[in-house]
């Protein structure tokens, strides 16, 4: 389960380091780029609790299989790609591969260990192995994309991938769904209309967004892909409502604590994810550093990561998943404010560090608690849909904070603002909902489950 997640990690951060290497390679503008990050997190996000669900109906092992599969194919395909499209194809491909996988992964180790420290201790590891992922792929991205080129961050993956396809055949023990026929052959139809409709109204969101920045994009393009997000957003809530097995169970509302966390870890991951391309905009475009030195200007920020992915699970029993929360928001806020900081004061690349430890101050402290509370009391029958739950609030979250705030902030064309104070600003108002809703959120009813997962933010 750890090998899958570190190289899910490292595909993340190579290709956010990679993408001058790409952008230039296929002769396409900044806007048509954003589609390399943006397809894959909103399939992955869009499809994570059909993930989820899969696993639950059809047993762990098998539909980790599947999605492993999925993924690994796609990442090769995206390596030999010979146009940009056929890269974006394979990259929704590796989107739907990880919401296959990952969650059927987290659910098997949740049910794995028995709830108390034997599994905060190996969801602790699991998580500092991802996070290994995001500090070796800091720096592989730039010795890759100098070396050997863009290409082989998508083909390194492949063979470890395969190895993850037969130690999951080998040594994860068959569930209940693969065991007993008569489960499947009583399992209600999976809600397949839901989870178009949930990756249909994001995407048509973005796209309205991004488009709406463009000097030159007609109004009724922008108008029409808005409303379609708007339909889309109902008609998921109608699907709901009548199906037989709804993608999102009305039960779960039911649980306010994990309506809450799911809520502040969509506005918490969307400053996140902005940060990211913060500094990756502001160290290559605006001060000119190549890939290589990019990567290792953001090695501190992996490192503190890991630093912090180990402690907050020690400190969760003192603070409190709330607390950490609280305290994960705060650190986020001071990043964001730093970052304007640096960024109007045209700084040195070294200037940005402060901001890159405190952004992993926030994933380590705020991820962390809200993964908890999130989880909080699952059983064997729910573990695969919260989990997909909360992974699908993380990546909507973190696309949708990218799209608005630098869909916004990086458009000269309707403001005269610095891009990275416009960013930063409207990431800071999301982050002020999410205290208010941290502050307000109820305490959990059950024992926290911790699944702790930092590696996502990256996106």
């Amino acid at each position: 389960m750890s090998l899958l997640q570190f190289f899910v990690a490292l595909d993340v951060t190579v290709v956010n380091i990679a993408l001058p290497s790409i952008r230039a390679d296929f002769d396409v503008d900044g806007h048509t780029l954003a589609w390399v990050v943006v397809g894959y997190t909103i399939t992955g996000g869009g499809m994570l609790m059909l993930g989820g669900r899969l696993g639950d109906l059809l047993g762990r092992r098998r539909v980790l299989v599947l999605g492993t599969s999925v993924f690994g194919a796609a990442s090769l395909l995206a390596g030999l790609a010979p146009t940009f499209g056929l890269l974006v194809v394979a990259r929704l491909l590796q989107g739907a591969g990880e919401a296959i996988a990952l969650p059927a992964a987290m659910a098997v180790i949740v049910l794995l260990f028995p709830e108390g420290p034997r599994r905060s201790r190996a969801l602790s590891g699991w998580a500092a192995v991802a996070s290994c992922g995001l500090v070796l792929g800091f720096v592989l991205a730039g010795v890759i994309t100098d070396r050997l080129g863009w290409r082989w961050i998508f083909l390194i993956s492949v063979p470890f991938l395969v190895i993850v396809l037969l130690a999951a055949v080998f040594l994860v023990e068959g569930d209940r769904s693969e065991g007993d026929r008569s489960v499947a052959k009583d399992s209600k139809p999976l809600d397949l209309p839901g989870a178009v409709l949930l990756t249909a109204c994001p995407l048509l969101f973005i796209f309205g967004v991004v488009e709406a920045g463009e000097a030159g994009t007609p109004a009724w393009v922008v108008v029409g892909a808005l409303t379609g997000a708007v339909v889309a957003g109902m008609g998921f809530s109608r699907v709901e409502a009548r199906s037989r097995d709804p993608l999102l169970p009305p039960r779960f509302f039911a649980n306010r604590t994990r309506v809450a966390a799911n809520l502040a870890t969509m506005l918490l991951s969307g400053a996140l994810s902005t940060s990211f391309l913060l500094f990756t905009f502001y160290l290559q475009d605006r001060l000119g550093i190549g890939p290589l030195g990019t990567g290792l200007t953001m090695l501190p920020l992996a490192l503190s990561l890991i630093g912090f992915s180990l402690l907050v699970p020690r400190l969760l029993s003192r603070w409190g998943a709330r607390g950490c929360v609280r305290a994960g928001i705060g650190f986020t806020a001071a990043a964001m404010a730093t970052i304007a900081l640096v960024a109007n004061l045209r700084a040195e690349g070294v200037a940005m560090i402060p901001a890159m430890v405190l952004i992993a101050a926030g994933m380590g402290f705020g991820i962390v608690g809200l993964q908890y509370l999130a989880v909080s009391g699952v059983t064997e029958d729910d573990a695969g849909i919260a989990s997909g739950i909360q992974r699908a609030a993380d990546q909507l979250g973190g696309a949708l904070g990218v799209a608005v705030c630098v869909g916004i902030g990086f458009a000269p064309s309707r403001h005269a603002f610095d891009p990275f104070l416009v960013a930063s600003l409207l990431a800071g108002l999301g982050l002020v909902v999410g205290a208010i809703v941290a502050w307000r959120m109820p305490a959990p009813a059950a024992v926290p489950t911790p699944v702790t997962d930092p590696r996502q933010q990256a996106a």
